[in-house]
């Protein structure tokens, strides 16, 4: 059992001063999900790694939260979750702005993952994981957590306790699926 996974035990079962423990160890880590998430943003985004995984973390631990997870894999699903749930949320908040706004639209030509995400991209992908989670749930995590928190496909599968090979088969599911619901080429890229 490692320290995460030991501290995490130690959380669900209200030890004192654990969430303080936990913080340190897994700090490091949740910035990175969060850099590399952020890199997808378009430049002079509002949002800074720093405050999304302050964000997250309060979100997972904070304010009296049930919180159980059984491993570290199971922390940073929910970390990608929380993430994923505060950019929609920042997403949501922007595309409100631009409607407000009386500015004139201008439509960019290309929309893919790795290019930089505008709001309303975000907000349809949101949606479509949603649909996809209500049919295919370990589908839906896996893109979670290569989408929205940047693991590679070996490490989400790792998180998700399958192997490399099914995390493949199910990324290419996904990646299709997710195409036709975007309206999108499900290239290499996607």
């Amino acid at each position: 059992m490692n320290d995460v996974t030991r501290i995490l035990a130690a959380v669900e079962s209200g030890t004192p001063g654990a969430t303080d423990e936990l913080f340190p160890l897994v700090y490091e880590e949740l910035r990175s999900i969060a850099r590399r998430q952020l890199a997808t943003e378009q430049p002079g985004a509002t949002l800074q790694a720093t405050a999304l995984v302050h964000e997250a973390y309060l979100r997972l631990v904070g304010n009296g939260n049930d919180s159980s997870w059984s491993h570290r894999g199971h922390f940073f699903g929910a970390a990608a979750q929380a993430m994923r749930r505060i950019l929609v949320d920042v997403a949501r908040q922007k595309a409100a702005q631009k409607r407000n706004d009386r500015r004139e639209r201008q439509e960019l030509k290309e929309s893919s993952i790795a290019a930089p995400m505008r709001p309303e991209y975000v907000l349809a992908v949101d949606e479509a994981l949603d649909r996809l989670e209500a049919t295919h749930p370990e589908a839906a995590r896996l893109v979670q957590l290569r989408y929205f928190a940047g693991f590679t496909n070996k490490e989400a599968a790792e998180m998700l306790g399958i192997s490399p090979r099914k995390a493949d088969q199910i990324w290419a599911y996904a990646r299709v699926w997710l195409a036709a619901e975007l309206g999108e080429d499900a290239g290499p890229g996607t």
